[in-house]
């Protein structure tokens, strides 16, 4: 049997950047140590290593992800790993779920810290991630991110602490396998959707807004111009009634609204009937984004948009 061919493709983030003894801030120096990484113990693999940009993923835009869908629709290899930093990574790994029109493993992963300092935890995930793109299982679970040793799906995986090396979780359906020493282990695989056609990603505003108590219309009233906003709003999808009035208006004219909930876990759905509540709010027009974050419902109302399917945005929020 032929090798396995994997492409790595290093973006940045603090996998791959050193401490500073002296002050104790965290940057890059020029030289990123994962990427010197091309012999994993216990993978039969070849590799070819690129390195498309060396950036804090706090600065990855929409068209970012576009060059890594490209390079990876383009690759002829058998898997491919992504190095990337962790602060966008459950949003990279999702837009790539949502448009990406290959089958093959996709696996992102980083570090919480980095690579010099003490515990890191850099090496170890970018081991356990190449095993799991070296896996013939991992075609068909979708983009996953593998961190601490755990394999998370693209559609529900979120950072869920600042600091803690087991800050990504995926809290309403849990990871769908963790890698051993001997690879990588599936417990399930996750119901997959058809890709969004997407040859490019439009520069569209959307805009994400946290619903607080006693939050008024004022806010709201200032993105009529928007292309669509996303609502991060309490509990199963409610928001104060002065905020839905002016929420209502935007809807009627025009403006794609997404309702997401402000809680860490859970689904949003159209229950209580009072201004302001999830009923109301969805007989005015407004779209649900059922368990995902703000920050995914954003791209897939992105991607959407993008795809020219401005008319039919329930098929995707329903």
């Amino acid at each position: 049997m032929s090798k396995k061919h994997l492409l790595l493709l290093h973006t940045g983030g603090t996998i791959s950047m050193k401490e500073n003894l002296e002050t104790g801030g965290v940057s890059t120096d020029g030289s990123n140590p994962i990427a010197e990484v091309i012999d994993i113990p216990g993978v039969d693999a070849q590799y070819t290593v690129k390195e498309l940009f060396q950036i804090p993923s706090p600065h990855v835009t929409i068209q970012h992800m576009m060059m890594l869908k490209k390079e990876i629709e383009a690759t002829k290899a058998d898997g491919v790993v992504i190095t990337h930093g962790t602060d966008t990574m459950e949003e990279t790994a999702y837009f790539l779920q949502l448009t990406l029109e290959k089958a093959i493993p996709v696996v992102l992963t980083g570090a919480m810290r980095s690579s010099n300092e003490v515990s890191a935890d850099g090496l170890a995930n970018f081991i356990a991630a190449v095993k799991t793109a070296a896996s013939s299982e991992a075609a068909d679970q979708g983009v996953l991110v593998v961190m601490n040793e755990a394999i998370h799906s693209a559609q529900y995986v979120t950072k869920t602490n600042t600091g803690s090396l087991d800050s990504f979780q995926s809290r309403d359906a849990g990871p769908v396998g963790t890698v051993l020493k001997s690879g990588p282990h599936f417990f399930h695989t996750p119901t997959q959707q058809r890709p969004i056609h997407l040859k490019h990603a439009k520069d569209v505003h959307i805009p994400i807004l946290k619903v607080y108590a006693g939050m008024d219309g004022s806010l709201i009233n200032q993105l009529s111009g928007c292309d669509g906003i996303i609502i991060e709003a309490m509990g199963q999808g409610n928001i104060p009634p002065l905020a839905a009035e002016a929420l209502i208006d935007l809807i009627q004219k025009g403006v794609p609204v997404v309702i997401t909930s402000r809680c860490g876990s859970g689904i949003v759905q159209p229950v209580y009937e009072y201004d302001g509540g999830g009923a109301s709010l969805k007989k005015a027009g407004a779209l649900f984004a059922g368990g995902l974050t703000g920050q995914k419902a954003r791209l897939k109302l992105l991607a959407a948009l993008s795809g020219g399917h401005n008319q039919n945005l329930p098929y995707f929020f329903n």
